[in-house]
């Protein structure tokens, strides 16, 4: 059998990172029919014992340049058959995360990397990291079909050693969303919803500026704010950035029309947050973002959605151009959500359009895809343990 070694944050911390990795194990092991568990090499701070005693669990110090080396060499004398690195710049040691090139250097087992970001166009050092990673794995998996030119573009990098797989979500369960709904006392209300880390950039100014005219017409209009202050953005200016939204709030005259949630909401709330809302929106300014974890939960969950047409959701809701409005349109992200939020038929068959693209993005597909994967990387290197079956060809999820 095919046993794969993660490499990625992992839960418990409070990271998109690692509820996707922890997924992304769960749904393969389910895929594959096995109880063994695969090994998290798992991204910790110096001080931090996390998992460290558990067999399954091998910590790796974040900035400990020698340990990245150290650990490849226990992979390579390991049962392990491949690796699945899932990469940000941001969790790896050294300057934009250079020091995972050390771990990936000295690896002599099949590596399949997935990257979470691609740039359009890198600068350096990201380009040239990026590009090195690329070379030396086996297979690249992208969320976003875009990407796939992108490195072709980029890097040189050949179109078949990269392949499409979306990103996972849960599965909906819409019986649950009038108790959902009562509980977070949203029964009676219109909820706009927009979920992540608060940073500068996420484009709520934009919503919160429609959101004065969408009120006049839709006066149970409600746009809730989820989510903490992201922590790097803390350390360098507190919660001003949370401030200057309030004092917008208090200037439009919104007060009862926003609920903005400070707290990391785990998965089962964000889950039942997003099933109660009537419709998410993903406003960012910026865009070349690749992936968007908290949009592909909202179309997984079936959800209508409105965004600017950043990379990521140009090519998740390309069927739907009306879905995708330009940043900084006060008045024609207005009147979209006036449409939207006035017509309860108009958002049913949004819900369902969602619930078509969504069906490919249920982990047990998404777990049967990456399986698939590692199954034939592995058997063309060798690695696979003697019993284990033949793979024909990798299945690429598409809509």
């Amino acid at each position: 059998m095919t046993q794969v070694a993660y490499v990625s944050t992992y839960v418990p911390r409070k990271c998109g990172l690692a509820t996707y990795t922890h997924h992304l194990r769960d749904s393969v092991l389910a895929a594959n029919g096995r109880r063994t568990l695969d090994p998290v090499i798992v991204m910790a701070d110096a001080e931090d014992e996390m998992n460290s005693h558990h067999p399954v669990f091998w910590p790796l110090v974040r900035d400990n340049r020698d340990a990245y080396a150290q650990m490849a060499r226990k992979v390579n004398h390991s049962g392990v058959s491949l690796v699945s690195l899932q990469h940000e710049f941001g969790i790896f040691g050294g300057d934009a995360g250079a020091y995972i090139l050390d771990f990936i250097r000295n690896l002599r087992k099949p590596l399949v990397t997935t990257f979470h970001t691609v740039f359009e166009r890198p600068e350096e050092p990201y380009a040239s990291i990026q590009r090195e990673i690329a070379m030396r794995s086996d297979r690249i998996i992208v969320m976003n079909r875009r990407a796939v030119q992108h490195l072709r573009d980029i890097f040189g990098i050949a179109e078949d050693k990269v392949v499409f797989v979306p990103h996972g979500t849960p599965r909906p369960d819409r019986s649950r969303r009038p108790l959902f709904r009562s509980q977070l006392g949203w029964a009676q209300r219109k909820v706009v919803m927009t979920f992540g880390l608060l940073s500068r950039g996420k484009g709520i100014e934009l919503i919160l500026r429609a959101l004065s005219h969408v009120v006049k017409v839709v006066p149970d209009a409600l746009y809730v704010i989820a989510g903490q202050t992201h922590p790097e953005v803390k350390k360098v200016e507190g919660e001003s950035y949370r401030e200057q939204l309030k004092a917008l709030i208090r200037e439009r005259g919104l007060e009862q029309h926003v609920q903005m949630i400070d707290r990391y909401m785990d998965e089962p709330d964000l889950v039942r947050h997003l099933t109660a809302c009537d419709l998410y929106v993903t406003p960012y300014p910026g865009m070349q973002q690749v992936t968007s974890g908290t949009l592909a939960y909202a179309v997984g969950l079936g959800r209508p959605v409105l965004s600017t047409p950043y990379s990521y959701a140009q090519d998740l809701l390309n069927e739907y151009d009306e879905l995708l409005l330009p940043y900084g349109d006060e008045q024609l992200w207005a009147r979209k959500l006036i449409e939207l939020l006035s017509d309860l038929d108009i958002l049913r068959l949004w819900e369902r359009r969602m619930e078509r693209i969504g069906r490919t993005m249920y982990w047990p597909v998404v777990g049967q895809a990456h399986a698939l994967l590692f199954a034939e990387v592995a058997a063309a290197k060798g690695t696979t343990a003697p019993g284990a079956g033949e793979v024909s060809q990798v299945v690429t999820v598409t809509r």
